[in-house]
């Protein structure tokens, strides 16, 4: 897609089916020409990105997640931040502060100095390093596109996403996100090892002499509108009580949650999983080719919607219990309302 169709698309007046698909593919494909073998990881991330969520990105390092973010930086005509989190990184360091200098007349007056957060797409990489005071710095933003400094709140602009990447919890120096702000990412990705014939690959075009890069094919207005365009497409009331239903399933105290969930959890997910839920199927309907969301829609994306608001308890914990499992026993167990 040409620069000149990527303006015509940001200014147009009124999104078309046709429209969001022809930009919803390149991007796609832009991104696939730089990571191999992560179909999924990619056309989730997407979803995420046409409306408007944050994705919480989990694997081993050197599996490709800052690599993915930075691809789609790249494919994306936005204003791009890193934020590389360690343990002595402070919330000042993301928001930014005051500081004081002399203005033309000589006289000392404070400047709000912008943090690296005031961007269009924040990669926050590997924030389980960063202790839970700075995690929190990105709360506010992540929530309510506004940040407050000494008292004085500042507006984030339009697109704003957060493309998080952290290592499991179960290696050293991490530092598990709060419940509070793992709800507020969209989606959460699991990154898994490339098989063989990927992994040939992803070596071979690495170790090129000539790296593949992705070209721009988006910029903030095309996302808006696409944004915008996404929350048009229809569902059923049928397809609404379904994600509810699996909402309602998935809390142990419900009489609608199957036994594993009784057995094994401690928390089901909150309102903001139905709503990845059903916001994530209507973009989903629109790249599969349709304009109404279907059963099935709901079901290909209740992993990434749902993986991180169950917590389990102590006996799911000490049974190794997967969220996954307990999602398709969810998936299993919920019939469709009538």
């Amino acid at each position: 897609m040409s620069e000149d169709t990527i303006a015509a698309v940001g200014q147009k007046t009124a999104m078309t089916p046709e429209n969001f698909c022809e930009v919803a593919t390149r991007i796609e494909e832009q991104v696939a020409r730089v990571i191999i073998g992560q179909a999924d990881i990619i056309r989730h991330t997407l979803i995420a990105i046409v409306t408007g969520g944050h994705v919480l990105l989990e694997g081993l390092p050197g599996l490709g997640k800052t690599s993915l973010v930075r691809t789609f930086a790249d494919a994306l005509d936005l204003r791009f931040s890193r934020i590389q989190f360690t343990p002595d990184l402070m919330p000042a360091d993301i928001v930014g502060t005051d500081i004081l200098e002399e203005n033309d007349t000589g006289k000392r007056v404070f400047r709000f100095q912008a943090g690296p957060v005031f961007a269009n797409l924040i990669l926050a990489d590997e924030i389980n390093r960063a202790t839970p005071k700075t995690q929190s710095a990105l709360l506010e933003a992540m929530q309510e596109r506004t940040v407050t400094v000494l008292g004085r709140t500042y507006r984030v602009e339009a697109p704003f996403f957060v493309l998080a990447t952290q290592n499991p919890i179960e290696l050293e120096g991490t530092y598990p996100l709060p419940e509070a702000q793992v709800d507020r990412f969209f989606f959460k990705l699991n990154v898994g090892f490339p098989n063989t014939e990927e992994l040939t690959s992803i070596i071979d075009q690495t170790t090129g002499e000539k790296a593949t890069r992705a070209r721009r094919v988006a910029d903030g207005k095309t996302l808006i509108s696409m944004n915008s365009f996404v929350r048009q497409v229809p569902a059923s009331s049928q397809v609404t009580r379904y994600a509810a239903a699996l909402i309602a399933a998935s809390h142990p105290d419900s009489d609608t949650a199957p036994a594993e969930i009784k057995k094994y959890v401690r928390f089901g997910s909150s309102p903001r999983g139905g709503q990845a839920l059903l916001l994530g199927a209507r973009a989903l309907a629109l790249l599969n080719g349709r304009f109404n969301v279907a059963l099935d829609d709901l079901r290909a994306l209740a992993p990434a919607a749902l993986r991180h608001r169950i917590l389990l308890n102590f006996e799911g914990q000490a049974d190794g219990a997967r969220t996954d499992d307990l999602i398709h026993a969810l998936l299993r167990f919920v019939k469709v309302p009538a």
